[in-house]
This record gives structure tokens, C-alpha cells and sequence, in this order.
């Protein structure tokens, strides 16, 4: 039976959405405000649009789920992913945000052509083309988040569901670009900030404290501590906080850096994500352990619905249907970033590249906008099994960026040695052993993050024995970096 009042507070929210992406709509005259909004976002805007996208429907139902089912010990991803958080705002964002505006790039595919100077293309071709098959598998997640949230609300059939959140989103998506992704990124993280501290620790108080959970957990036969229970339990912990390297390679992550008004913004910008962060990953494991006590075991073993189960447990409906809109924000403010740079990747880098060069501003958002449909009605369709898991889908798409484009970007960074023949040797030997380990069932033992990140950067450092380059070629980025830097 359909709940009137989270009816009303979710179509409020979508048409809250479509006012920002038709206001936005108005205020896009150029490729780069659809693309980086100008560059002129402000510290918190990127701060939190940053946030609410790296996080998406995993934060408050894929962690969650897993400590729910496994114990504490899954705390290790949250602790890999905050690490990961900091240095990527400390070290890429500055450099990334001055290197992309001195090359003129709008992707991170065009800056990798720009900055290593491929006079072949296949930098950015290549590039373009991990990004969209990992885009479009991390998008379904996201969809798979919104069929199971709209079915547990409304009773409708799961199907119907993803179509329902896909059309949404893809709408205002379509409309606004990267101003209203942003802008509405603003709002929804503040809401999921909210939503993610005040559900556990009312539920917390409501289940009686540590008490009954630690009597729960034993009963279950699920570990307290933080030490995996397994035969490599060093390993394991490895295994979990090698999440954190993926931040290195998320081209929806960097593109909020190549964003902001100026690195002078970045400071203050950094302590406000670190600070979202470091709360709202705390809070969601505690949903998860919260979760333990409060339902025991989950009809269907749906362990992805906890946090959707505990609002319904404790709060009336309209305020219930206020909460469990963060839910929907979390997964919208990730695909919608997801939709928008897979679009600038066909868009700049294969048709205005490849197909038409000449092509005039207003065609290219034109087709920037079509990419979008395109690339959603993709992601809609593998988001059609409801069998799919959150987490397991976000798992591989965010290792598949780590492990293809994160030592490829830190040596552009920060290297002056590196040549477009090593970043395109070490883009796709960390592509392909990442595949080939995840397809060879290994993902069990080692998350394939780890060997594809280190098989990355070992193709770069051979390469560069062999390919010698000259330092001087790429001296003009870092010197713009210490320029600004010292004004």
C-alpha cells in the first residue's frame, strides 16, 4: 500500500530537482559551464558535490548492508576510504585544479592527451573508453539502489522503479549539466549528512545501547572486532582499505577540482569534505551495527535495506519520507555525476576528436545532452536484475577507475619523467590484470584494486627505463604550480 505522506515528500523533492536543472538549463551557453560549470564553483558547492557523489546509495545501503551481515570488521572500507579522502584533497586537487585550466581540459581524458603530449590520441581514446564501460556499470548501481527504495516504499514492481529513478534523474541531468549536478550535489549532501547521523543514534538509544547489540552480534555469530576473522586476517584488512586508492582515479571526484574558483578556495574546501566525511562514514557503520538487534534476520536476507527498514521503524511517515529522501539523494548525486562525465567523454573526447572537430558550442551540449539518454538507457537496462548487489557493482566499477587511471594520474602530477608511452602502458596492463583477477574469482582473496593499481604503476616505472623523455617538455605545468602557489 502506497504511504501518502513519503509519496508527497518525494514527488516535492523531484520537482524541486527539475526547477534547479530548467533554472540551470538557462545559465549554460558554453561546453564548459555544461561541463565544469566555468569553473567558478565555490568551496562548499565543491566540497559537497564532491562528497555526495563519491558516496552514492552504497554509503547508506551497501556499507551498512555489509556490517550488518559481516560485523565491524567491514569498518576497515570506511577507514581505507577516509584516508583515501584526505590525501586525495591535500595532493591531487591543487595540482589537478592548475594543470587541467593551463592544458584547457574539460576531461580527464583531454588532460592526459594535453599533459603527456600523445601525438597519437590514444591516450585520450583509450581513457574515454574505461570511462564509459566503468561509468555505466557504477551508474546501474546506483539505479539498483533506486528500484530497491522505491520498491520497499511504494510496493511497486523493482523494474518499474529503476525506470521511474532513471527518468528523474536523466531529466534534470539532461537539462542543467554540471551547474545543477552541483547545486542539487549541495543539497543532497547536506541532507544525507543529516539523515546519516540522526537515524543511528536514535536507533541506538531505541535498541538500549552497546549492550543488547554485543548480545545480538554474539548470537549471530558475528565478530565485534575489528580483526577479520579469517586465516589472513592481514590480508584481509588490506584488502578492504585498498578502497581508498580508487579516489586517485574517480574522474567524477576530480572533475569537482577542476572545478573550483581557484586553488585558494581549496584549503577551506578540504576541511569541509574531510569533516562530511570522516561523520558520515562513522554514522553508517553504525546503521549497520545498529541493525543487528533491531531486525535480526532480514526476510529475504535483503541486508541492503537496513538503513530503509530502520527509518520505517522509527519515524512517522512524513518525516520518514524526509529521511529516506537522503537515501535518493545519495544515489542521485553519484549517477548524475556518472551520467555527465560519461557524456563529456563522447562528447570532447570522441565526437568533437574524432568525428567533427569543427563543431560549434551549441552543438557539442546538444550532444552532450543525447550522450546522456544514451548512456542512462544502458545503465537502466543492467540495472533491470534485481539479483544485482550495491555493493558488488560499486566494488568493481570504483576499482576499475583506481586501478586504470589513479598511478596514471599521480605520475602526471607529479612526475616530470613520464612520457605518454608509459601512462598508456600503465593505464591498460592496470585494466586488463584487474579484469582477468576479478574474472579468475581472486577478488576473494585480494580486492583487485591492489594488484591492478601496483601492476599500473610497475608498467609506468619499466616504460620509463626505457622510454627516456625530456624533463623540460613538461616543466611549463609545474612552474605554473609554483607560481600559483606563491601568489
Amino acid at each position: 500500500m502506497i504511504n501518502v505522506a513519503e509519496l508527497t515528500t518525494f514527488l516535492v523533492y523531484f520537482v524541486l530537482l527539475l526547477i534547479v536543472g530548467y533554472y540551470f538549463y538557462k545559465k549554460t551557453s558554453n561546453i564548459e559551464d555544461y561541463l565544469l560549470g566555468g569553473r567558478k564553483m565555490g568551496r562548499w558547492v565543491t566540497a559537497l558535490s564532491a562528497q555526495a557523489s563519491d558516496m552514492s546509495g552504497w554509503l547508506l545501503m551497501g556499507l551498512p548492508g555489509a556490517v550488518y551481515l559481516y560485523g565491524i570488521n567491514q569498518s576497515w572500507i570506511a577507514i581505507g576510504l577516509f584516508i583515501g579522502t584526505v590525501v586525495n584533497w591535500i595532493l591531487v586537487a591543487p595540482r589537478l585544479r592548475v594543470f587541467t585550466e593551463k592544458t584547457n581540459a574539460l576531461t580527464i581524458s583531454s588532460f592526459l592527451e594535453e599533459r603527456f603530449k600523445d601525438p597519437t590520441g590514444l591516450l585520450r581514446i583509450i581513457s574515454a573508453i574505461i570511462t564509459l564501460i566503468f561509468f555505466t556499470i557504477y551508474a546501474s548501481s546506483g539505479l539498483v539502489g533506486a528500484g530497491k527504495l522505491f520498491e520497499s516504499m511504494f510496493s511497486i514492481d523493482y523494474r518499474v522503479a529503476v525506470l521511474i529513478g532513471g527518468a528523474v534523474i536523466v531529466l534534470y541531468t539532461f537539462l542543467g549539466g554540471f551547474l545543477a549536478v552541483c547545486w542539487t550535489d549541495l543539497f543532497q549532501g547536506s541532507l544525507m549528512f543529516v539523515a546519516v547521523i540522526i537515524v543511528p543514534l536514535i536507533a541506538f538509544f531505541s535498541v538500549g545501547g552497546s549492550t543488547p547489540i554485543l548480545e545480538a552480534m554474539s548470537l549471530k555469530g558475528i565478530s565485534g572486532s575489528l580483526i577479520p576473522d579469517t586465516a589472513l586476517p592481514l590480508v584481509a584488512i588490506i584488502s578492504t582499505m585498498a578502497w581508498g586508492l580508487g579516489y586517485f582515479g574517480q574522474p567524477h571526484i576530480l572533475a569537482r577540482f577542476m572545478s573550483i574558483r581557484s586553488i585558494k578556495e581549496l584549503p577551506a574546501s578540504t576541511v569541509i569534505a574531510v569533516v562530511w566525511v570522516a561523520f558520515s562514514l562513522f554514522f553508517a557503520v553504525l546503521v549497520g551495527i545498529v541493525g543487528i538487534p533491531m531486525f535480526g534476520e532480514l526476510a529475504g536476507g535483503d541486508h541492503e535495506k537496513v538503513f530503509i527498514l530502520m527509518i520505517r521503524e522509527l519515524f512517522t511517515p512524513w518525516l520518514g519520507g524526509i529521511l529516506m529522501a537522503a537515501i535518493l539523494s545519495a544515489i542521485m548525486s553519484t549517477i548524475d555525476s556518472q551520467l555527465l562525465v560519461s557524456s563529456s567523454a563522447l562528447t570532447e573526447d570522441f565526437y568533437q576528436k574524432i568525428i567533427r572537430k569543427e563543431a560549434t558550442e551549441t552543438e557539442l551540449i546538444t550532444i552532450g545532452r543525447i550522450s546522456v539518454i544514451l548512456i542512462s538507457i544502458v545503465a537502466m537496462l543492467l540495472a533491470l536484475n534485481p539479483n544485482n548487489s550495491i555493493l558488488g557493482l560499486v566494488s568493481y566499477a570504483w576499482g576499475g577507475f583506481g586501478a586504470a587511471f589513479g598511478p596514471v594520474i599521480l605520475m602526471a602530477l607529479f612526475s616530470r619523467r613520464t612520457g605518454w608511452q608509459a601512462a598508456l602502458s600503465g593505464m591498460i596492463t592496470g585494466t586488463l590484470v584487474l579484469v582477468v583477477w576479478e574474472r579468475l574469482g581472486l577478488g576473494a582473496v585480494m580486492y583487485e584494486i591492489v594488484p591492478g593499481f601496483i601492476a599500473n604503476f610497475a608498467a609506468i616505472l619499466i616504460v620509463n627505463h626505457f622510454v627516456k623523455v625530456d624533463e623540460k617538455d613538461f616543466s611549463d605545468l609545474f612552474d605554473a604550480f609554483r607560481d600559483e602557489v606563491r601568489i
